[in-house]
């Protein structure tokens, strides 16, 4: 059984274990979009995005980039090393899509010259605004040095997961990272699911992720149920 209650967010609790540097993560099927403004369920979310994460910081972990991650417990939890979170949001899109194409008027679906790094500020009072190097340094989230590492660590993580996806016939579009410090050491952390993540049939560029759910587009569990079973295929 988890222990005491460390952190409740939109879609995961955090509790205490025995262990005081270790933490279990809990994945509920609760949903929500646009900064909390659109709530609801999806059947078996939390079990798939846990089987999912799990997958894929296995993967990463193969590859030298390491996380939080240590196991995963059962099907809605895993075990993780106890991090401070890093209040920054790092984005990678290598397909304009979402907010992207809103505010620089790009078409969705064009694929951009090269993979574009944003940083948000991770408030969710002031919505997760984006920010730049300044803003960073102003608001001290991170030294320049702990901002360059995040930039070319996610960076590293898009290539890794680019090719891995694609020999499933699935296209990254965009993803979010968090990351935080054990030790001083900067680990990736949060998750890497259809929540947190755009993924796109290669042939058909049909939607495999949460935008199912914010744009009501239906079969939103069918879609998680796919993405799976592609990484497990």
């Amino acid at each position: 059984m988890p222990g005491k209650l460390i952190y409740e967010g939109k879609a995961k609790s955090i509790y205490e274990t025995d262990h005081p540097y270790e933490v279990q993560i809990y994945f509920r099927d609760d949903a929500t979009a646009f900064n909390g403004e659109k709530k609801g369920q999806i059947n078996s979310k939390g079990i798939l995005n846990n089987a999912i994460s799990s997958l894929f910081f296995e993967l990463l972990d193969s590859r030298g980039v390491p996380s939080h991650f240590i196991r995963k417990i059962d099907d809605r939890s895993m075990l993780a090393k106890r991090i401070k979170i890093i209040p920054i949001e790092v984005v990678v899109r290598n397909i304009a899509a979402g907010s992207l194409s809103q505010r620089l008027g790009l078409p969705e679906g064009q694929v951009l010259p090269r993979a574009v790094v944003e940083f948000y500020y991770k408030d969710d009072k002031l919505g997760d605004p984006l920010i730049n190097n300044s803003h960073v340094d102003v608001l001290g989230l991170a030294t320049p040095a702990e901002l360059e590492f995040l930039s070319a660590r996610s960076l590293k993580i898009n290539d890794i997961l680019k090719d891995y996806l694609a020999e499933r016939k699935v296209r990254l579009v965009d993803f979010k990272l968090e990351y935080g410090k054990s030790d001083q050491e900067i680990l990736l952390g949060d998750e890497i699911s259809p929540d947190t993540c755009r993924f796109w049939d290669a042939d058909t560029n049909q939607k495999l992720d949460k935008d199912r759910f914010r744009r009501d587009l239906g079969g939103v569990e069918e879609a998680y149920q796919e993405m799976y079973d592609r990484l497990k295929g």
